[in-house]
């Protein structure tokens, strides 16, 4: 009997520590999500002390080999391409998976070969300044102790 209370009590304790909360939430913004549906381009990236710091996007390549990148969202499977083609640049291009929740985040994992339910790791930008011809996605960068936002600024193509 004793040994049954305790494996309650144990049980109880395990279940009543499960964390319920998600590091995202999981709640898609629809609205948001189809407003950026279609082929991107990145045609500018801004950061304080860009011209002196040198920041690696999506631990990919230096953020300025990203000016000119292009993007495709595909928003009802929230799947997708993006594609580095700066001739400063080494090429690449990477099928992606994302998706935008409620509080304005842009979850995004790169695939390379991967399935997303393999990939463990993605990134996590804010969208902003969001119309139907342009929008942001802002990284909050540590540099030397100190936040600094890097800014994504997409125009779309037709």
């Amino acid at each position: 009997m004793k040994k049954m209370i305790l494996m309650s009590l144990v049980s109880i304790l395990i279940f009543s520590c499960k964390s319920s909360n998600s590091v995202t939430s999981l709640k898609t913004d629809t609205k948001s999500e189809v407003s950026i549906k279609g082929n991107w381009q990145i045609v500018s990236v801004n950061y304080p002390g860009s011209d002196v710091i040198k920041v690696t996007s999506f631990d990919l390549a230096d953020s300025k080999c990203f000016i000119g990148s292009t993007w495709k969202f595909v928003s009802n499977n929230n799947k997708g391409t993006m594609t580095l083609n700066s001739p400063k640049c080494t090429a690449y291009s990477t099928p992606i998976t994302w998706y935008i929740n409620k509080e304005g985040q842009f979850v995004m994992k790169i695939l390379d070969e991967a399935k997303a339910k393999t990939v463990k790791s993605g990134y996590i930008l804010r969208v902003a300044n969001q119309t139907e011809t342009s929008f942001q996605l802002i990284d909050h960068i540590n540099v030397g102790g100190s936040g600094a936002d890097v800014v994504y600024q997409f125009e779309k193509l037709n």
